[in-house]
């Protein structure tokens, strides 16, 4: 038997993940179009600026930072026809697809509160795939139900999470620009660094609120009170997972931009460059795949350590939501 938590956890995340595939696809698949439909009003829009600015595309890439920010600026400031549109096409775009991700995640987190629920111990050795697929809670009708129920609530959670996602970003921009260009790039390079972390942050944290959300069937205040209290008596296995899941990921992105480069210098080589672009199309779906079941196995995780907090602190009983989740004690 293992006796490290963490390693239960993350054994178990992996398999009800392994479990319930679809979800793996169905996120995948949403991610994917949430950012083709978000780069086309950005395509756009460097046209528009093109435009606007008499100058080809091409020819604002060979500005520096400082001085195409300015003129972008400037031509946009004087073409208010221009900015309105492009404002109003990445708003529309931005908003409309925030909605349908927050959907998906709705019914995606659902299905692995219910599968972490009926699993029983598959995480305890001997491992048999019979087990495995019977942890599989996947269903059409289950899904949407589970994804109309939840998106209310994770609406409100995901706009909270778009005004820290602006806030940071002002707060952020208006560091960088205030910095001294005779300085260096140092001072950029740590705020970037900084920025990047507390975003990575903010989102570990949305992720658990979502995950408590799902599995007590509460709204979004009681459940970012239960996740404090989850990280204040659970902080070292849970930030365990977090730094597990992360070198992970980071590992896997090292693996597909080692593959990415390979493939471009494949694809000098005449007739066998020709295979490259499939190729690459290829290592693209399968980066998305990977990525979002590294994802789907930490909710199982998280999951794993939050029912064991809430049973050792007898806060929380099986209630009838969900397919019996875990709601608040009488």
């Amino acid at each position: 038997m293992t006796r490290s938590p963490v390693k239960r956890a993350l054994k178990r995340g992996a398999l009800i993940a392994a479990a319930n595939w679809p979800v793996t696809l169905i996120q995948a698949s949403a991610d994917s179009l949430f950012k083709l439909l978000l780069a086309a009003p950005l395509i756009g829009g460097v046209f528009l600026i093109g435009l606007a600015m008499n100058r080809e595309p091409s020819m604002l890439l060979l500005l520096g930072t400082r001085e195409l920010v300015g003129a972008v600026a400037s031509a946009l400031w004087a073409q208010p026809v221009v900015l309105t549109t492009l404002g109003l096409a990445i708003t529309v775009v931005g908003v409309g697809g925030s909605l349908f991700v927050f959907l998906i995640k709705a019914g995606t987190i659902a299905t692995l509160v219910r599968s972490d629920r009926d699993a029983g111990a598959i995480e305890e050795p001997p491992l048999h795939m019979s087990a495995v697929a019977r942890a599989s809670r996947f269903g059409v009708e289950e899904y949407i139900e589970s994804a109309r129920e939840l998106f209310p609530r994770y609406m409100r959670l995901g706009f909270g999470l778009m005004a820290v996602y602006l806030a940071s970003a002002t707060g952020f921009w208006m560091l960088v620009a205030g910095q001294d260009p005779g300085r260096g790039w140092g001072g950029t390079a740590l705020a970037t660094a900084a920025f990047v972390l507390w975003i990575t942050v903010v989102n570990w944290l949305y992720l658990l609120v979502q995950i408590v959300v799902a599995a007590d069937a509460c709204g979004v205040a009681t459940a970012i009170r239960r996740v404090a209290a989850f990280l204040r008596c659970e902080r070292r296995h849970v930030a365990t997972v977090f730094l597990l899941v992360l070198a992970a990921v980071a590992a896997a992105t090292g693996a597909s931009l080692l593959a990415t480069a390979a493939l471009g210098l494949v694809a000098f080589v005449p007739f066998v460059g020709l295979a490259a672009l499939p190729l690459q199309l290829l290592a693209w779906l399968l980066r998305g795949l990977v990525f979002q079941y590294l994802g789907l196995a930490s909710v199982g995780a998280y999951l794993k350590l939050y029912r064991a907090f809430a049973d050792a602190r007898g806060r929380l009983r099986p209630a009838a939501a969900y397919g019996q989740a875990w709601g608040p004690a009488s």
